[in-house]
């Protein structure tokens, strides 16, 4: 039998298929857009995306204020909303898709119980399946009490659980009973080695300039790598595409000065952000010529270009150079610099298929200068590291995502050298150069196993090797023993294989989700790091003395487990959590007694190897919304090291075991224009060795010390801060300045930066007077210095 079409069948047919044939076309179709500040056009990175009445699907904007979400039926009605912004909702068809989209969100006038502190979803801290990470908005770090007026991203980051602080006025932080040198700083992915100025007073970020700040404590993912404590990810921010915006401040001490805007066109964007500080401006106001020749100042440069080469690539380029500088009546002058590069590129290759490749360069130098007709001499070092980083994501489906990719890192660690001016005493020093060679694979994947069970798993595969140019020596009675002698050198070409060490690095997280307000989560972490300090300064000095993992000092290695709870208040307007860790070190460096370790080409000679391990418990409780927010937070934790040829071979603490912590932030609006900063910190005194006697060496008094290391302690730490804000009325004027007043160290506390002893007759701990000045007391026979009591200052902010 023949069967014969009629056309009005055909069109039947056709009319049938066509709703269905749209349907399959839209499932799996990705929608893509853009969400900004109206204002300035600005990126708003956390924003909500989602289809009305379906909150299930909703995803959150990238850091570029880039979003995309999957798309089942159309025409839908799209909700886009961030904290402080009113909610867009649009309606989006096919059409929607011949075109870049952006959402322009315009701020509303909040109410004073809708003050918020955190840029994510207020209940990421329960669904996300990080342990021990951070996110501080910069909006939050402004408005912390700061030294001198200026406002600081890593004494912000002290305020938090588990991380803790040098001393009096640094900016150097121990996470989790790890060294500084354990932290991996960078911007715009590029490391920084010495992320301080002042002698650590500042950190070298500019605030005005930064976009992210995000610290990993606990989970780090597989695609990071070479530290074993944290990482501090800054991210410079992106210039506004509609017009030039600017941003600064003058301060007591120094002054910034921001701009962005367009480049050539709406594809292209700039920032510029400058800083100087004019203390040595001060100094020449005094009558003192011991004072008025001193020299004393810091300046920093930052810049990032982005280029929207299409729809589906863009390039980023960034820079940042700051330098210090002390000089002490053109006799002695000490001056440091860093200075960094980074280019990345990124592509969409697909809808859910996504490559970012960046490269960077890094270096630090310092020059230390004493003029003097016996001994004077030229002290100068640099060291650089250079890498590139490929990673391809593959959101293959709302439960499951995956990464992979590679690293090359690449370190040369100059020699240092001592050159003697004309007719000097001092004899010439170099040592030999040391370079290194860490390529790294990595890969990791996200899956969401039930409505409430989620992992993320990740490995990280490093292979190091140490390369010539340079040369290892021969000792007799082997390099751990401090009567061994050298027998012979080996010379290594440039590029030619010295040592090799490769390491696994398994990462494995868990989150279960109890309910929308409480989850529970669990991690392992294993890092290896192949460049430490040796240092016998805990505070990070300009001229500590950076090494390389080699023959004789291997890389050291860390296991960290960590288990969390996290629990969620009133409709997400409280957060707390309470998270414990144990930490195991492995071949972790150490000094010999008496170690010498500046001006020497054996500094495998003055360090000693050995384990350690650390443990505590972080409880935070933080307030989101309302007039009043911010955090309350303890953390009982203990570091331990335990080294052959150190307090005979019994555990001891580093410097930086704190056994108690105890951190408050408060900031509370009482008006549009008025607002107050609140800050407590409590902390038990850092370890230390106190001298039990003296004895006398060529008509010298030498101190004697117990064969225990860091037996005793500096008082306990505790100090307030606080500041007020004055902004001015915003009518619509392009200007808008604002006045800060901030006072550091509310009540006059003498907290100790150092101590003195004058005399000492076994334990009996005698002076013999104390120097006067603001900064020196006595007590108790010992002459304690201190940096600072009440300290007020004042900031003028503006925007324009």
């Amino acid at each position: 039998m023949r069967l014969t079409a009629k056309p009005s069948n055909f069109l039947l047919i056709f009319l049938f298929i066509l709703p269905f044939s749209e349907l399959i076309a839209q499932e799996n179709r990705v929608f893509s857009a853009q969400v900004l500040d109206v204002t300035n056009s600005s990126p708003l990175p956390g924003a909500s995306v989602y289809w009305e009445n379906d909150v299930s699907s909703g995803v959150v904007s990238e850091i570029d204020g880039t979003f995309q979400i999957g798309v089942k039926t159309l025409p839908a009605r799209l909700v886009v909303s961030f904290i402080g912004f009113e909610t867009s909702i649009r309606v989006i068809t096919s059409k929607d898709f011949d075109k870049p989209q952006r959402f322009f969100l315009k701020p509303e006038d909040l109410s004073l119980d809708e003050i918020i502190i955190q840029e994510t979803n207020p209940d990421q801290s329960v669904r996300n399946m990080e342990t021990g990470k951070a996110t501080v908005p910069i909006a939050t770090i402004k408005n912390i009490p700061a030294l001198f007026g200026e406002v600081d991203l890593l004494r912000s980051l002290q305020l938090l659980p588990g991380v803790q602080t040098a001393g009096e006025g640094t900016t150097g932080l121990f996470v989790r009973g790890g060294s500084a040198d354990q932290n991996l700083v960078q911007l715009d992915g590029a490391p920084i080695y010495n992320p301080s100025h002042f002698f650590g007073f500042f950190s070298v970020f500019n605030p005005d300039a930064l976009d992210q700040v995000e610290l990993y404590k606990g989970n780090m993912p597989a695609s990071f790598g070479g530290r074993l404590s944290a990482l501090i990810d800054v991210s410079l921010r992106e210039g506004n595409n509609e017009q030039i915006h600017g941003e600064g401040g003058i301060g007591t001490i120094s002054s910034r000065l921001t701009l962005d805007g367009p480049l050539f066109s709406e594809k292209s964007t700039f920032v510029i952000s400058g800083r100087r500080t004019y203390a040595d401006m001060f100094l020449k106001l005094s009558n003192d010529p011991d004072i008025n020749n001193n020299k004393l100042n810091f300046h920093d440069l930052s810049g990032k270009l982005s280029f929207r080469l299409s729809e589906r690539d863009k390039l980023t380029v960034s820079s940042y150079q700051g330098s210090d500088f002390l000089g002490l009546d053109d006799e002695f002058g000490l001056g440091w610099t860093n200075w960094i590069s980074s280019a990345q590129w990124s592509r969409n290759i697909s809808d859910k298929l996504f490559f970012d490749l960046e490269g960077y360069h890094s270096m630090y130098n310092y020059r230390v200068e004493f003029d003097d007709p016996d001994n004077g001499f030229e002290w100068k070092n640099n060291l650089s590291e250079s890498g590139m980083k490929g990673i391809w994501t593959l959101l293959k489906s709302d439960a499951l995502q995956t990464y992979w990719g590679f690293q090359s890192q690449f370190y040369h660690f100059a020699p240092i050298r001592l050159v003697p001016s004309e007719n000097s005493n001092i004899d010439p020093l170099a040592t030999s150069p040391k370079n290194g060679v860490l390529n790294s694979l990595f890969a990791g994947m996200t899956y969401e196993i039930t409505p409430k069970l989620s992992t993320e798993v990740g490995l990280r595969w490093g292979f190091y090797n140490q390369i010539g140019k340079g040369v290892d020596y021969l000792y007799d009675g082997g390099v751990s023993d401090p009567a061994s002698s050298i027998i012979d050198s080996v010379n290594y070409k440039s590029f030619e294989n010295i040592q090799f060490y490769q390491g696994l690095e398994p990462r494995v997280a868990f989150r279960y989700l109890f309910n929308d307000e409480f989850s529970i989560k669990a991690a392992y972490n294993r890092n290896f790091q192949y460049v430490q300090i040796a240092s016998n300064s805990s505070a990070g000095l300009p001229i500590d003395r950076w090494i390389l993992a080699g023959t004789y000092v291997p890389p050291i290695r860390a296991d960290q487990i960590s288990l969390g709870l996290f629990r969620n208040f009133d409709n997400n307007r409280w957060e707390f959590s309470v998270e414990g860790y144990y930490k195991d070190f492995k071949n972790i460096i150490d000094l010999r007694n008496g170690a010498q370790i500046l001006f020497t080409d054996k500094i495998e000679t003055e360090i000693l190897k050995g384990n350690g391990w650390a443990y505590g418990t972080e409880f935070m409780l933080r307030k989101n919304v309302g007039k009043t927010t911010g955090w309350l937070a303890y953390t009982w934790s203990r570091s331990w090291r335990k080294t052959p040829g150190v307090s005979e071979g019994l555990k001891y603490n580093p410097r930086y075991d704190r056994p108690h912590d105890v951190t408050l932030v408060l900031n509370h609006e009482f008006s549009p224009s008025w607002s107050a900063g609140l800050t407590f910190i409590y902390t038990t005194g850092q370890a230390v060795s106190f001298p039990i006697g003296l004895y006398n060496v060529d008509l010298q008094s030498v101190p004697l010390y117990s064969k225990y290391r860091n037996e005793d302690r500096f008082p306990d730490y505790h100090r307030m801060d606080a500041s007020v804000t004055w902004k001015n009325a915003d009518k619509g004027r392009k200007w808008k300045g604002s006045w800060n007043f901030s006072i550091y160290n509310l009540y006059g506390r003498k907290n100790p930066f150092a101590y003195e002893f004058r005399e000492i007759y076994n334990d009996n701990i005698k002076y013999s007077g104390a120097e006067d000045g603001p900064i020196v007391t006595s007590r108790q026979g010992v002459v304690m210095t201190y940096l600072f009591t009440f300290l007020p200052s004042i900031t003028y902010n503006f925007q324009f």
